[in-house]
Formats: structure tokens, sequence, C-alpha cells
């Protein structure tokens, strides 16, 4: 953790050892577990992938990619974002087997990403755009939670996108969920959303047993107990199997291993799989350096993840995913988040987290199936809650529209696309606002004459790009005869050719309209710009002439004062 030292973090204060937080990442390993079992098998349902391969993606992206990658908060398994592409890709491919080529083909382009250093791009985000990210997934999830409080859960778990596999939208499914509703599940979210809650109260962090029993865990077993509840005393109010959690349970030890699946390796020149490999690279690493740009910020500790060994650690993650059986793996917010909310400080909580599911799939999938889904949409109200909080539109509203607007329309466009079109919307808008401002600031009238002999002073800015061309066209058009100008590129790094024409084009101006001009800055290649010929006395004599006349012009305005008072 040497890194987060040399981030100016103290010792006092940034966790340093894996095994010395354990206190802080068993219970927080808890809730990801919660979380993420749920999510495992929903996005493989929601894939048409077989539901234990979502399983075996949250045990390869907790225990493999967790101990390789050198995030300390992030939290890696199946991703809502490649569901679509799983689910075309496996139609066209014709078969599971094929596909899991592609998924370990993926893993070796992501490996090669990572050495090729191309984690970098996940810098290149405006930061409007990332906490946009999260407060759009937080509203999302908030949204998508809704139908399984209620008991309504056509759209499997984990599922993000605006138009729903169920021919609804995030919107739509609001109301149609309203003739599905079970109350013996809006019991149980109520229940168990109250003791999140509760949990959270000083009276009841102030007790010991807090620091060890996790909120979402008292109100799993909360929900489990009230269901158990129903079916002795109320059976009316039994919540539908449909409405827990759906574990693969299999008959012993080699039940188990067989729903571990090999790919097939007789396709491996195949175009098609080449392509789908390539497509899942492409986006999942894409999805995973947002993510981990994300869960950066969320880091209360501020430490930053290597990007590129989170590349490799997830190409190795999907190679050994791919070998057997499982989804294409990615780093995922909604865990990651669950993870810093829940009090994690290293990966030891994404790596325990890992072995959970693959002891609880191995020995208890019969406790597993008795979790309401009621209760699980409670715990993620609050995970979508905190990063979604007022107070972040209030304080992106403060930093003014160039940041706030980026941030909406990543919001806005999550909500109504999907995650990547979102970020998309978000970053073309920032983008925008960068080049308007850039536009507008390409030059300083450093000194407007304030009389006639003095020179106006234009001092470029560090960037000057051809989209400043009219506006630069425009200043320069409206000197007036007989001026004296000053045009300082000193500070100026990159200039446009077609701005260095404009200058060219102002000094023939300046011969004939009598202009006495001086350029500094654009000289003999200078900061590799063309030669421009300086026409007019050096730039140090007409500083020094300037400030003779200011100094001159203080003197006569010091003696006309004075005559104004006697």
């Amino acid at each position: 953790m040497t890194k987060n030292n040399q981030n100016g973090m103290g010792a006092n204060s940034n966790p340093i050892g894996i095994f010395s937080n354990l206190k802080y990442d068993f219970p927080a390993s808890i809730v990801v577990f919660l979380v993420a079992t749920p999510l495992c098998l929903g996005i493989a349902l929601a894939s048409g992938a077989p539901l234990f391969s979502g399983i075996i993606a949250g045990i390869v992206g907790g225990i493999i990619v967790g101990a390789l990658s050198g995030s300390p908060l992030g939290v890696s398994g199946p991703a809502a974002g490649l569901a679509v592409i799983v689910l075309s890709a496996i139609s066209s491919l014709g078969s599971w087997e094929i596909f899991l080529l592609a998924v370990v083909l993926a893993g070796v382009f992501q490996l090669a990403l990572g050495y090729l250093k191309a984690g970098i791009i996940g810098y290149y985000f405006p930061s409007s755009v990332i906490k946009g990210m999260l407060a759009g997934i937080g509203l999302i999830i908030i949204l998508k939670q809704i139908p399984h409080a209620f008991g309504y859960d056509k759209v499997p778990e984990g599922m993000l996108e605006f138009a729903q596999t169920d021919a609804q939208n995030t919107f739509s499914e609001l109301l149609n969920m309203l003739n599905y509703i079970q109350p013996g599940a809006v019991i149980v979210s109520v229940i168990s959303l109250a003791i999140l809650i509760v949990w959270q109260r000083p009276f009841i962090q102030n007790l010991k047993v807090s620091q060890i029993v996790q909120g979402p865990l008292v109100a799993v077993a909360a929900g489990i107990a009230l269901n158990q509840l129903f079916i002795f005393m109320a059976p009316a109010l039994m919540i539908d199997p449909k409405h827990l959690v759906q574990i693969p349970v299999s008959d012993g030890l080699m039940g188990f291993i067989g729903l571990f699946t090999l790919p097939d390796f007789t396709h491996i020149t195949d175009g098609a799989v080449w392509t789908t490999a390539i497509t899942i690279a492409v986006v999942a690493s894409l999805e995973t350096l947002l993510c981990v740009e994300a869960t950066d910020k969320l880091d209360p500790y501020k430490r930053v993840t290597p990007t590129n060994l989170e590349l490799k650690a997830q190409g190795i993650g999907n190679i050994i995913s791919g070998l057997i059986g499982g989804l294409p793996v990615t780093q995922v917010i909604v865990r990651s988040s669950a993870n810093i909310q829940s009090g994690g400080r290293t990966k030891m909580s994404a790596i325990i987290h890992g072995f959970m599911l693959l002891f609880a799939a191995m020995l208890i999938p019969g406790i597993l199936n008795m979790i309401p889904l009621a209760t699980l949409a409670a715990i993620l109200f609050v995970v979508g809650f905190k990063l979604a909080k007022p107070v972040l539109f209030k304080q992106m509203y403060q930093l003014g529209w160039y940041q706030f607007i980026p941030f909406i329309v990543t919001i806005v466009g999550i909500i109504a696309t999907d995650l990547l079109v979102g970020i998309g919307l978000g970053l073309g808008v920032a983008v925008f606002f960068i080049l308007l401002n850039n536009y507008r600031n390409p030059y300083f009238i450093h000194s407007k004459p304030s009389h006639k002999d003095d020179p106006i002073v234009i001092t470029l800015s560090e960037d000057v790009s051809f989209l400043n061309r009219a506006i630069i066209m425009r200043t320069l058009g409206d000197v007036p005869p007989h001026a004296k100008v000053i045009i300082d590129a000193t500070r100026t790094a990159n200039i446009d050719y077609d701005v260095l024409e404009i200058i060219k084009d102002f000094q023939e101006k300046a011969k004939h309209d009598h202009i006495e001009l001086v350029i500094e800055g654009l000289m003999n290649g200078d900061h590799g710009k063309p030669e421009i010929k300086i026409s007019g006395d050096s730039v140090k004599e007409a500083y020094r002439v300037l400030t003779q006349k200011r100094e001159a012009l203080s003197d006569e305005l010091v003696s006309l004062n004075g005559s104004n008072s006697n």
C-alpha cells in the first residue's frame, strides 16, 4: 500500500494491511455476498446462460480478480451491461460452450490491453460524468428494485437497462407491478428497510454487536423468519417461491462439479468467435475502468487503483471464468459501493465474499433459497440512496452549469437508456463545454489602452485551436489603424496552423494600416511553431516604452490632482 502513502495518506488514517482490517472487511463481505448472490443469478438469467454461470463468475471475480487486482475496494463479478451482448452471442455462435471460448479469448485480449497500458483511458472521463454515473446507477437501482419490493419479479435481478425483457420499461413497470402485489413481500420489504435504517442510528452503532453483525444480515434473518412465520400462521401472506433466491441445488460433490462447463476449443478458428471476444474485451474493459474511477472517488481513503494492473487481473479472471463455465466478469459498481458503504477497507472483503459464494453454493444452497428478494430490495434501496444523495445534486449545482449539466445528462441518459450510452451522452456534453470554454478563452486582453499611445497587449492561452479562429480573427479585425499591438504567445504550447495564418494575415494588414505590431513566442520554430517575422520594436523595448509612458501619465495625474486641490 505504499502508493497510498505517496498520495499523502498518513499511516494512522489509511489501512495498510489486508489482514489487520478483517474486523471491518469480514462484516462488509457478508453484505456484498448477500447483494451479489441474486445479482449473479439474475444477470445469468437475463443473459440466457445457465444460472450457475453467474455464480461461477461471482466466485472468480471475488477470489481470483480480488487477489490479483490493485483495487482495495472494487468487487468484480458478472455485469448487467454485458447481458445483451452475451444473449446475442450465445444465439449467434450456436452453443454455450462456443461462447465460453469467446470469453477465454476476451480475457487474453484484456491481458494484452493491460500490458499495452490501455488503463490510462479511464483517466479521460470528467469528474462530473463519473459522479453522474454513480447517481444515475443509484436512482436506477431504486427504480428497478421497487417491483421486487412489492413482490413482482418478472425482470431478473441486476438488469439496469430502460427497455426490459418483459416488453415494459423502467417506468411502465412501476404501474404494471400494481397488478401483482404480494402483501407478504411488502411487509417483509418495509420491515427490512426499517431494520436497516434503525441499525444506522447512533444508539445502535454505539453497541459493540453492531460492529460485528451488520444491518443487512439482520434484515435477511428477519426476512427469512417472517416468511416462515407466514407459512405456518398466515398462508395468505406466504411469499411466492419465485420471489425467493433461486440458486441451483446440486446432489453431492459430483453433482456440484457437473455444474461447471468446459469451452469448445474446436471453433478456435471461427471468425465470429474472435469478433465476439473483441467486443466483450472492449466493453468489459471500459465498464471496469469506469467502475474503478467511480470506486476510487467513493473510497474514504482516496487510494488510487493501478488501472493497467486492473485490466490484467480482469483478463486473467475472464480466462479462468471462461475455462470453467462462467460469464464474463468486470468490476461492478453496485457490489463495490455496497462494500464501501458496509465499511470494507481492503481487498479481503472482495476475496472473502468470493469464498462465501463458493461455500454457499456447495454447502447451503437450500438456506440461500429461503431469502426473500424483498429483503434484498430493501438492502439495495439503501445502497442506491447513498449513491444518489440529494446533497450530491446540490453540490454539483453549486459548481456551475459546466459541471451540473453533464452530471444531469449522464443521470438521465443512464435511466433512459443504459449505462454505457448514458455515460457517452454525459461525456459528449462535457466535451462540448470544454470546447466552448476553449473557444471563449483563446486569449486575454492583458492591457486595454487608456492612452492613445499605449499598445494593445493580447496574451494567447496555452492551447489555441482552429475553434478559436473566428473569435481571434474578429478581435484582430477590430484593431484600428495606427494602433500599437503586442501579441504575446510565450505561454502558448499548441497553436493551430489556421490561427497562425490569421496572425500572418494580420501582419500584412498592419503594414497597410500603419499598425505597429510586436509578436513574441512565434519565431524560429519556438514551441514547435513555424517562423513568423516580427515587425515593430522588440517586445522588451515595447514594454519599456509602455512602462515609461505609464509612469509619465501617472506623474501627470499626480500633478493634475495637486493643481486641483490647490
